[in-house]
This record gives C-alpha cells, sequence and structure tokens, in this order.
C-alpha cells in the first residue's frame, strides 16, 4: 500500500474494516448481478466492481452531517454511507422498502438521514446539486461539507465548469471527487477529451487539485482526510482524481467491444481488494480465520437483503400519484 508518507497510521483494526466495507460492496454487486439475469431487478444496472477503494476511502473521513452526491453507479456510496443493505436491495427491486420507496430503482438511491442525496442518472447533474447544498450551508452556517462523486465523462459537460467556477469564485466547502475510470460509457479518455487529466481542469478554475491512485483504498483514505481538513478550515472547494477502473461492462447491456481482454486483465491485477489483503497479510494484520470470518458475515448479510427485498410490499396501485406533483394550494 501506499500509506507511507501520507501520514496515515493503519491499526488492525482500521485495515481489516476497510478490507470489510470492500467486500461487502462487492458482494452485494455481485448477487446483485445474478438478481437481474434473474429478471429480479429490472432496468439499469451499472456495478461498481474494481472501484470500492474510491467510495469506501472517502467515506471514512466524512461526518453525519455531511452530505453526499453520487452518480448512477452508486451502490457502493450508497452502501459505504450506511445506508442499510436491506433498504439498497429493496430498492433495486422496486419495492416500497427501498430507500426510495421503490420509485427510484439502481440509479436514484436516496436517503435524508444519511444525508445521501443521489444517485442521479444524469452524467454531471450532481455537480450543480452540490454547490446548491454546499451554498446552502454556507449561508446557513452549518459546518458541512459536501462530497460530491463524479465520473471522467462528466468532466466534458457544461455542468461541469459551471461548478466549478462557482465552487471557487464563492469558497464553497465541496470536496469534487472525480472517478476516472478511463472510458465514459464506451468511449476511452483520450478519444474524448483534448485534456486527459482531469485534475488539471480543476486547477484551471484555480482549486487545489491532485490525483491519486484509486485502486489503493489507503492513498484514497488519506487524499480525502487531507483535503477535507482543509475545507473545513475554510480553504474552499477541493479536487480529488481516484484513477481507477471497472472490472465489469458499463451495464449490463454492454458488449465491451471498445477494451481489450488483456487490458481488463492487467487492471484486475491491482484488484484493490487483492492488494489491501496482501498488505495486511505482509504485515500480519490479516490473522487466520479472518477473512473466512468476513467473507461469511457479508454472505449472511446480502442474503438477509435478498430476502427481506423478496418479502417485502409493492407499493399499492392506489399510491401511484402519490408524491409526483404538489398538492394544490388554496
Amino acid at each position: 500500500m501506499t500509506g507511507a508518507g501520507t501520514k496515515v497510521h493503519l491499526t488492525r483494526e482500521h485495515g481489516l474494516a476497510l478490507l470489510a466495507q470492500m467486500l461487502r460492496i462487492r458482494r452485494f454487486e455481485e448477487r446483485c448481478a445474478e438478481l437481474y439475469t434473474q429478471e429480479k431487478i429490472r432496468g439499469f444496472l451499472h456495478l461498481y466492481i474494481g472501484e470500492e477503494a474510491v467510495a469506501t476511502g472517502v467515506m471514512e473521513t466524512l461526518t453525519p452531517e455531511d452530505r453526499i452526491v453520487a452518480t448512477y453507479r452508486e451502490h457502493g456510496h450508497a452502501l459505504a454511507r450506511g445506508i442499510s443493505m436491506n433498504a439498497v436491495m429493496a430498492e433495486m427491486y422496486g419495492k416500497a422498502a427501498g430507500c426510495s420507496r421503490g420509485r427510484g430503482g439502481s440509479m436514484h438511491l436516496f436517503d435524508r438521514e444519511t444525508n445521501f442525496y443521489g444517485g442521479n442518472a444524469i452524467v454531471g447533474g450532481g455537480l450543480p446539486m452540490a454547490v446548491g447544498l454546499a451554498l446552502a450551508d454556507r449561508m446557513q452556517d452549518r459546518a458541512a461539507l459536501t462530497c460530491c462523486f463524479f465520473g471522467e465523462g462528466a468532466a466534458a459537460e457544461g455542468e461541469f465548469h459551471e461548478s466549478m467556477n462557482l465552487a471557487a469564485l464563492w469558497k464553497l466547502p465541496v470536496l469534487f471527487v472525480c472517478e476516472n475510470n478511463l472510458y465514459a460509457m464506451g468511449t476511452r479518455l483520450d478519444l474524448s477529451e483534448a485534456e486527459t487529466d482531469i485534475a488539471a481542469k480543476a486547477r484551471g478554475y484555480a482549486m487545489p487539485a491532485e490525483a491519486v491512485d484509486g485502486m489503493d483504498v489507503v492513498a484514497v483514505e488519506a487524499a480525502a482526510r487531507r483535503l477535507g481538513t482543509e475545507i473545513r478550515e475554510g480553504g474552499g472547494p477541493r479536487f480529488l482524481e481516484c484513477r481507477t477502473y471497472r472490472f465489469r461492462a458499463h451495464s449490463m447491456f454492454d458488449p465491451q467491444l471498445y477494451r481489450t481482454k488483456e487490458e481488463v486483465e492487467a487492471w484486475t491485477e491491482r484488484d484493490p481488494i487483492a492488494r489491501l489483503r496482501a498488505w495486511l497479510e505482509e504485515v500480519r494484520y490479516l490473522h487466520a480465520g479472518d477473512l473466512d470470518r468476513i467473507e461469511a458475515e457479508t454472505a449472511d448479510e446480502v442474503e438477509a437483503a435478498v430476502a427481506f427485498a423478496e418479502a417485502a410490499e409493492w407499493e399499492p396501485v392506489e399510491d401511484l400519484m402519490t408524491d409526483v406533483g404538489a398538492e394544490a394550494r388554496t
């Protein structure tokens, strides 16, 4: 791991917690892929497998009062933020017990209790929302930080530039986290953007920005913690580009004709879970039986969530128009 030089003191307990969280996200998504093929989950499904170190590392640095805005590949963010797996799985099923009452589905997870504001299906759509949340906090003297996850494809959208400009101009408390997995759907970054250094784009708005190995959970956590501290001290927005890779296709309908098997295999060798596990074994933090215990606990949680979703009720038909429009004012 790259903890050296980042002032991270990784205890055995913390290392195991990071490993457990990443495994929890991966096993949940692997089960979702199975359920999708069984038509238990419908609509679109964008898996986060391979990128677990980003959500896990960043979430470790946030407080319960902080706000989260994510993308349509947000299952990992939701679980790492603390939304119950039962509520997330029920949402995947479209059941009323889901965190968005079954109306959001895979791409629109939402949970007010944990300050999780989505789950946005529009590329770059979460960026102005994050700026707005941070502006509201600033105007009402709240100490919260807003953390906005987005992909590198969003950096080509107009909202990206507008959001960078306003956040920097008004010195808003926003941590922008770009999950650069190299492909905007099926288009390679260097075929769609003249400037492939995404952090450099943020610097163009006078915003401190840096890039980190997004396959290294310790490096991600260290960078996010440091940048978050600078924001909380009044330094204004900060930008973190996490260079990562999704091991699965863009969505379940994607044949992946735009990348080679060799490229995927090369990135798979940098699997963030395997890397952390190897490091924990090297420093003897991972004891005999630890991994089996974590895997068993995770499997139990995933299957309990599936059972919960299976047994959950559908929203009654008579509620179909509820919350669709504002109530008439007299």
